[in-house]
């Protein structure tokens, strides 16, 4: 069977048992738990997957590469993970909740860059362009993504713990076809590396230098911004049924298949980066992200089912600008601006940063937004988004002021005026 296929598959797989459970769990939690101050619950509950992210990776990674073969150790994972969301699915309160979701996230965070490295040795052994090859592979993982969120809507287990039986019954097959993948080789390197080396540790080299050190942060304070729409974003659509004029409208009933227009316009806009970074530059890119992170609260704060339907849908489709100029534009101004020696390292700070410090910092303080405007059980949605929406202007402000990077498109590279020390590349 054609390489290219298989590992398409996998892609597809590898992000399908995440959209089975991710959009729809805050909802879930709203209207199956009745803890007191919910919001932050549901926050710490996100939150686990950038605990998660802190260190499982690289514990992951230390063990396929010395120890088991990527493949089976990527299944291995996909079953762990398939159990934990079992047990999810059985429990009854918040803090059980927090629980489980944390144990997820311990073996399936790990799995998103142990599948990213298996598919890039497999298509490596087959002599083929790893740059050019993943591309279309990958974007049917965000088409993976999107089915799951159509069906867990379509079959009406949104509400219901049955998403998490579709999302363990996903994990299984998963892991079987993780099975039967090519053999990728357990590397023993006899080069001695240290413990914070294999750890990727290194790259923290790089917050010696002003330029870098200020995107890190910035990398952080708008990875905070990432969950809140994952984590909200069906609890304030539910929340419209409970008025009448709204309760059979399209954006209550299927509130998933609505917000799965956010990932459909994020695989568009991936098509307009390398226009707008030779045009603009690394800076004006993470500003406009920035700015599109205003809108898509903002939308959000004026937006309802009814006449206000457009509003939600264009929050949808300014969502693929917010995430796609922050998170690939900056995963390449890193790869840029890092020396060779640590480019792998030094990806994995950046998602550390965004995926990790940022979902933590992101979890905690949206949960306690939406506490704070929860009245008698009843949220003030509109000023919870624009609370949001003021977050995303003042990082934008702080941005524009502190960040000092100049772009010069005529010389093919970026040049800023705090030096990194470092060659771009």
């Amino acid at each position: 069977m054609n390489i290219k296929f298989r590992l398409t598959v996998l892609s597809f797989l590898q992000f399908f048992v995440w959209g089975a459970w991710l959009i729809s769990l805050g909802g879930y939690m709203f209207i199956n738990f009745k803890d007191d101050n919910l919001g932050s619950k549901i926050g710490a509950t996100y939150g686990t997957m950038g605990w998660a992210s802190l260190f499982m990776p690289a514990i992951i990674g230390i063990l396929a590469d010395k120890y088991v073969r990527a493949e089976i150790l990527l299944g291995l994972c996909h079953l762990l993970a398939g159990g934990a969301l079992y047990y999810a699915g059985t429990v009854n309160s918040a803090p059980e909740m927090i629980m489980a979701i944390l144990l997820v996230s311990c073996f399936y965070m790990p799995t998103i860059s142990l599948s990213n490295s298996v598919s890039y040795t497999i298509l490596s052994k087959q002599n083929l362009d790893i740059q050019k090859s993943f591309a279309p592979i990958r974007v049917w993982g965000t088409v993976g993504f999107i089915v799951a969120e159509w069906a867990v809507d379509i079959f009406g287990w949104t509400k219901n713990n049955h998403q998490f039986h579709f999302a363990t019954v996903a994990e299984i097959v998963t892991a079987l076809y993780c099975f039967s993948l090519p053999r990728v080789a357990v590397t023993r390197s006899i080069v001695k590396q240290s413990l914070a080396s294999r750890l990727g540790l290194d790259s923290f080299k790089l917050f010696k230098t002003p330029v870098m050190a200020k995107f890190f942060l910035f990398a952080m304070l708008l990875g905070a911004a990432l969950q809140i729409t994952n984590m909200f974003g069906n609890p304030f659509l539910f929340d419209f049924g409970s008025n009448p004029a709204y309760a059979d409208s399209f954006a209550v009933k299927h509130s998933n298949i609505l917000i799965s227009l956010s990932q459909i316009s994020e695989t568009l806009f991936i098509l307009a980066i390398p226009f707008f970074l030779k045009k603009f530059g690394i800076k004006y890119v993470m500003l406009i992200s920035m700015l599109a992170w205003v809108l898509r609260f903002g939308f959000f704060g004026l937006g309802n089912p009814g006449s206000g339907l457009i509003l939600l849908v264009l929050s949808m489709i300014v969502y693929g600008m917010a995430f796609d100029f922050f998170n690939i534009s900056g995963s390449l101004f890193v790869d840029r601006e890092a020396p060779a020696s640590m480019r792998s390292s030094a990806q994995g700070l950046f998602m550390l940063m965004t995926n990790g410090l940022g979902s933590i910092l992101g979890g905690f303080f949206a949960g306690k937004v939406v506490d704070i405007f929860t009245t008698d059980g009843v949220k003030d949605w509109q000023n919870i988004w624009f609370v949001f929406s003021g977050y995303a202007v003042v990082i934008a402000v702080l941005f524009l002021l502190v960040f000092k990077y100049e772009h010069k498109p005529d010389l093919g590279e970026v040049v800023h005026a705090e030096g990194t020390g470092m060659t771009p590349h």
